[in-house]
């Protein structure tokens, strides 16, 4: 049985030689989540390859995923740009699910940035709130650093303390005043999906101190800070969960909303990759 550490190397292998990579190391890895693909099309001088081309990627199969990775260059910096992620609730393993990351650590990518499209738990957010996640909380059912440990990716018992970097989130922060615009800041819950919360699990996420909660993001933090990576997390708030008891959520408005956030979330990731770090 293929081990990670080869299937990343592979899939890595395969990136350097279609994207002319050398040893040229690329700047920060950047995840976009439901909706938030066409940032991707802003990226220059760049190769695009289709996730069923590289060897061992799974293919997203949720609407507002695009199935490509795409290296080139934006607001100056050399990306590795995800357009689309791997879901647990899609039937991957958590492992399965994080490869991306896996093959950003062996690219030498340092700084890893995760957008998602997430339910606010805060009742001052409002739909369309842009939220840098400062801590998580996992309650997911698996964990995608579960099993034997490779030590060349890092410890048996990693540390996602600080994985949210500080710095990153001030130069985030920086990136947005000049924008024009303030981000909310909070601690994301992650679980498994794909049903959205019931009214209960909302008060209880914010009796646990849940600001946010969505179906990513976690695993792939866990495994850059196995990595040692450090993280950039944005949660777009499409809506804000319990101000209207009996109100059902759907995917689509979800992709809505994250469409007419789309350009600030563009301005603060562009700002951001701007910004020195």
């Amino acid at each position: 049985m293929i081990s990670m550490w080869d299937k990343a190397e592979q899939a890595a292998a395969y990136v350097r030689e279609k994207a002319s990579l050398g040893d040229r190391r690329l700047e920060a890895a950047v995840v976009l989540g439901s909706g938030l693909g066409d940032l991707a099309e802003e990226i220059a001088e760049r190769t695009v390859l289709p996730y069923r081309d590289i060897p061992h990627f799974p293919r997203s199969t949720v609407e507002g995923h695009a199935s490509r990775l795409v290296i080139g260059r934006l607001a100056g910096r050399s990306v590795y740009a995800m357009q689309g992620r791997f879901h647990y609730y899609e039937g991957y393993s958590l492992a399965e699910a994080t490869i991306g990351i896996r093959v950003a650590q062996r690219l030498g990518i340092p700084v890893v940035v995760l957008t998602n499209a997430a339910g606010g738990l805060d009742p001052a957010f409002e739909a369309g709130d842009l939220m840098l996640i400062t801590d998580h909380i996992n309650l997911l059912p698996d964990n995608p650093l579960r099993g034997p440990n490779d030590d060349r990716f890092g410890p048996r018992f990693p540390s996602p303390v600080g994985v949210y970097d500080p710095r990153l989130i001030a130069a985030a922060k920086r990136a947005a005043a000049k924008a024009g615009f303030s981000c909310r800041e909070g601690v994301y819950a992650g679980l498994q999906g794909p049903a959205y919360e019931t009214e209960a699990e909302v008060r209880l996420l914010r009796m646990l101190g849940a600001d946010a909660v969505g179906m990513s993001t976690v695993p792939e933090a866990l495994v850059a800070a196995h990595g040692r990576q450090k993280v950039l997390a944005v949660s777009t708030i499409t809506n804000v969960l319990g101000k209207a008891p009996g109100t059902i959520v759907s995917h689509e408005e979800v992709l809505e909303v994250a469409e007419k956030v789309r350009s600030r979330l563009a301005a603060l990731l562009k700002g951001f990759l701007g910004e020195a770090w």
